[in-house]
């Protein structure tokens, strides 16, 4: 039986296919029931190895199952057929992802950032305090409700960290998620805290939120790890960001792990404590769309000091000078 098939006898009807990975394919869906569309995610257990269906396929459903949270992508339904293919039916995100909507409308105002990173952080926060680590956070995995509203997903890589007798979290040996957003204990094969590794990424993702740029150029990881270790951030002065922003991102990327912010003080930090004004609809957002110069696409900066920007004709280059955090640890 297909899967059109399969899907229509538990009430979906099947739509076009919005992503597709190493493990499975993601595809739109509508849902009878629930009378609204969804995604199903489609993982066929025969074309996948066999620590992922061991480790890491029994760790996202667990995850899944045990959360609840407005800014966690909500699960509506899991089921497996007797052909070995597993379907995970869950709450879809309508304007896509957070990747996508930058390379469309370029950097986020600073006060729109805040309000999207304050709903990832405190659903970080959700994670963290169940001692679950996400440990694929990025901004592909960020996806928008109808209003922008973050919704995070793809707990493939989560795990919930143990402790040992003293109470301290056992360190991972297991390198997870992206390079661009990797720790850089990550990428030297040092055993790490998954959680304080998460820390890391938030800090790359709110540094591509009010950039719409990569902080390291990752073309040659063994430079990028040196460049990370001596604390060196560009912060395009074109983007005019706000000294607070930086210095949140600054700690957030601090290399040495004993420095680095934890999910609490991050979300204490003084530029999330202020918010500017009041919350705004999708209508207002929508409005701020149509004054941004589109399209402009996510580039590292070469050697970490010009800015590069491709325009809806030409790409134009030019050189920046360097911004600093107001701590200057290197």
């Amino acid at each position: 039986m297909d899967e059109k098939t399969v899907l229509k006898k538990r009430g979906y009807i099947l739509g076009v296919t919005l992503g597709e990975g190493s493990y499975g394919k993601v595809k739109a869906a509508y849902c009878d029931k629930l009378q609204c569309k969804v995604a199903i995610k489609i993982i066929n257990k025969k074309k996948t190895p066999k620590d992922f269906l061991e480790k890491f396929l029994p760790r996202e459903i667990a995850a899944l199952k045990c959360m609840d949270h407005p800014s966690i992508v909500k699960t509506y339904e899991i089921f497996e057929t007797n052909v070995g293919k597993v379907y995970i039916v869950m709450e879809l995100g309508e304007r896509g992802d957070l990747l996508d909507y930058l390379k469309s409308h370029g950097p986020m105002k600073e006060d729109i950032a805040k309000r999207k990173f304050l709903q990832l952080a405190s659903t970080v926060k959700y994670c963290h305090d169940m001692d679950l680590a996400h440990r694929d956070l990025k901004c592909e995995n960020i996806l928008l409700d109808k209003d922008l509203n973050i919704k995070l997903s793809d707990f493939g890589f989560s795990k919930t960290l143990t402790r040992d007798e003293d109470g301290q979290i056992v360190l991972s040996k297991t390198f997870c998620g992206s390079t661009i957003y990797a720790a850089p204990e990550l990428l030297q094969g040092i055993p790490s805290n998954s959680k304080i590794c998460d820390i890391w990424s938030l800090g790359v993702i709110l540094y591509i939120m009010v950039c719409a740029l990569i902080p390291f150029d990752d073309s040659n990881i063994r430079k990028m790890v040196i460049i990370q270790k001596q604390h060196r951030i560009h912060f395009p002065k074109s983007r005019n960001i706000t000294a607070l922003c930086m210095d949140l991102i600054y700690h957030m990327l601090h290399p040495k792990v004993s420095r680095r912010l934890n999910i609490d003080e991050v979300l204490s930090h003084p530029w999330l404590q202020v918010l500017e004004a009041p919350a705004r609809s999708s209508v207002d957002l929508a409005e701020d769309e149509t004054r941004y110069m589109p399209p402009f696409l996510l580039f590292p900066p070469p050697k970490l000091s010009p800015e590069r920007l491709l325009g809806a004709k030409q790409q134009r280059r030019k050189q920046a000078p360097s911004q600093t955090s107001p701590e200057q640890d290197l």
